[in-house]
């Protein structure tokens, strides 16, 4: 059974979970813009505890059950977003922990690992971004993601099967076509979802967050091993983003997820598992 714990940094009250033994590889999940913890999938978190990590997931603040702000009330940064990765460290007991951050958890990772290398073993780097440094323009979100982000202007939030449908079409925007869209699925985790928020709306204040430092090209200072995952068909950060940050960082891993989107499908399960496996074991020179 997960391990539930409510971990404060300042003000700011953080829902996690741990899975496995405290013994282990300990190994942190963050998750990117407007997701919860929920989008680890509790089954992803029980196969990387079962091969031997001890894995902690948490809501990001203004999601889940962690403190949540008012819609449009953006007073963080991602550097604040790191303080809380390190605030579930901290409530975990682990002086240093990998780390591994999907979306705008790659991000948040990045700067995790430059502001306080001695505390980050290792980054694994999923559906992400470089924090700057490369040579030229990297592509950037799909226009028919921009055409349906654009109708959450209108959506009346009060409407839960509106709000339903409307997440459930990003989900499925988000998937690539290498497996079938598992809609039942993704309902229930949405559902889940709305059902854990203290307002579903602050979730999307994530837009609106930025750096408070200008980190542009540090990626080349970061002096942890890194692990790149990206999927060939990620509609929101597309894969010449991942190939970007195997290039610049040295050493850099890239393991390609075909047909796969900007998603954690049940059918990748498996190959993220073991990458993620072979390369922490690999640090400890097992």
């Amino acid at each position: 059974m997960p391990q539930d714990k409510m971990i404060s940094n300042g003000a700011i009250q953080i829902a996690a979970q741990g899975f496995g033994s405290p013994g282990n590889e300990p190994v942190v999940l963050v998750m990117g813009a407007t997701a919860s913890m929920l989008w680890w999938p509790e089954a992803l978190c029980a196969m990387l505890a079962e091969a031997g990590h001890y894995v902690i997931r948490y809501d990001n603040r203004d999601t889940g059950r962690s403190t949540t702000g008012q819609p449009g009330d953006v007073a963080y940064s991602v550097e604040d977003m790191a303080g809380d990765l390190f605030a579930v460290m901290d409530g975990f007991g682990l002086p240093t922990a990998h780390v591994a951050g999907m979306s705008l958890g790659g991000l948040i990772g990045q700067v995790a690992a430059l502001q306080r290398p001695q505390r980050v073993r290792s980054l694994t780097l999923i559906g992400s971004e470089p924090l700057g440094g490369a040579d030229e323009p990297l592509p950037e979100i799909s226009t028919r993601f921009l055409e349906h982000f654009a109708r959450f202007a209108n959506l009346d939030w009060s409407d839960r099967d509106a709000v339903c449908d409307l997440l459930l079409e990003s989900a499925r925007l988000c998937a690539g076509s290498g497996h079938a869209f598992d809609k039942a699925a993704a309902r229930v985790r949405i559902e889940a979802e709305i059902d854990r928020a203290a307002d579903i709306r602050s979730a999307f204040n994530h837009g609106m967050v930025s750096t408070r430092e200008n980190w542009d090209g540090r990626i080349l200072d970061i002096a942890c091993p890194v692990l790149v995952i990206h999927g060939d068909e990620d509609p929101i950060l597309p894969l010449p983003n991942g190939e970007a940050i195997a290039r610049l960082v040295p050493g850099a891993k890239l393991s390609i997820l075909e047909g796969s989107g900007h998603e954690l499908h049940t059918r990748d399960f498996e190959q993220i598992v073991c990458e993620m496996t072979r390369f922490i074991v690999g640090q400890r020179g097992d």
